[in-house]
């Protein structure tokens, strides 16, 4: 829920990134209060869909770009932490509705719909067609084991919830990988995920 404070390391490998979020919610909300500047707080859960960028490191497109180079998927630890996924078209239409209204406060923004690593791998190999064959690796530190985002406030404030499934919303993407994973192929990019 958007109340928990949360629980980070500041100085671990992932510390600038989440501070980073933190800090920029502090700061917000400091000039929402102290100088009545009209404000929105849109926590973005894990994103996805056409134009990402192939080699940006996150677990879909490492995967697809991954399956479509007829490589093993890369799994950090056993697979079994979580994430949801929620297709740009989705999140574009959250950030509006926020925008529109006049909650001051954070809102999470993304889709409930949780799956494990390797079931989302599995998902990937069934998409292409391929047997899923994981290559794992040890877990980075401070690695998050459950992402999966409350989104009661942005149903009761902003009358929102993705519609967009997570097939559909695959298909469309790997449509894009398809058309742009020669990119990726021809730079030799280092397209190994990070798990967030």
């Amino acid at each position: 829920m958007e109340e928990y404070f949360g629980n980070v390391n500041p100085v671990g490998p992932r510390g600038c990134y989440d501070e980073a979020k933190r800090f920029q919610e502090a700061i917000t909300m400091a000039y929402h209060n102290h100088h009545g500047l009209e404000t929105r707080i849109v926590r973005i859960f894990n994103t996805y869909g056409p134009r990402m960028r192939l080699n940006d490191g996150r677990v879909l497109p490492a995967f697809l770009s991954q399956a479509l180079r007829g490589e093993n998927l890369t799994v950090f630890g056993d697979g079994s932490q979580t994430r949801s996924f929620c297709y740009v078209d989705d999140l574009v239409e959250g950030i509006y509705r926020l925008l529109l209204s006049n909650y001051a406060l954070p809102v999470n923004i993304g889709n409930p719909d949780e799956i494990t690593i390797k079931e989302f791998g599995e998902e990937i190999a069934n998409l292409m067609g391929v047997e899923f064959q994981p290559t794992f690796q040890e877990l980075p530190q401070n690695d998050p084991m459950k992402r999966k985002p409350d989104i009661t406030k942005a149903r009761e404030i902003l009358s929102w919830v993705p519609k967009v499934d997570r097939a559909e919303g695959l298909r469309r993407t790997l449509e894009y990988f398809k058309e742009h994973i020669t990119e990726v192929t021809a730079g030799k990019v280092n397209n190994t995920p990070r798990s967030f």
